[in-house]
């Protein structure tokens, strides 16, 4: 696998042994190391899509989730999100929606927005 923790790239090599990581090569750092892990038993990713606004001066705001959700969830997450509007204004870090899709994570705003 690719790492894509910084510009490096590293090519990692990854061994797993009974669901278990046993050993990670290729790495040129620490990150890398954790990263392979991470990505090999639990793959997860922050979600970022944008959400239309009602009433204010820009058309739609951009969300992300707080943080990293499981990566087979990504698409039940779009999907709750799909109809969602939000009501301006809107400011960074305004939760646009709670617990979404069940993975007890909220999405927030990343961009003020005002009223019209």
């Amino acid at each position: 696998m690719t790492c894509i923790v910084c510009p490096n790239g590293c090519q990692l090599e990854v061994l797993v042994d009974e669901d278990e990581v046993s050993d990670v090569s290729g790495n040129r750092c620490m990150r890398g190391y954790v990263y392979a892990q991470k990505e090999v038993l639990s793959p997860t990713r922050t979600v970022t899509t944008t959400l239309e606004v009602e009433g204010g001066e820009l058309p739609r705001v951009s969300v992300k989730t707080e943080r990293e959700i499981p990566k087979g969830r990504i698409m039940d997450c779009m999907q709750a999100l799909k109809n969602i509007t939000v009501k301006a204004p809107v400011q960074i870090g305004d939760i646009v929606a709670q617990n979404v899709a069940g993975t007890g994570i909220d999405v927030v705003a990343t961009v003020n927005v005002h009223k019209k």
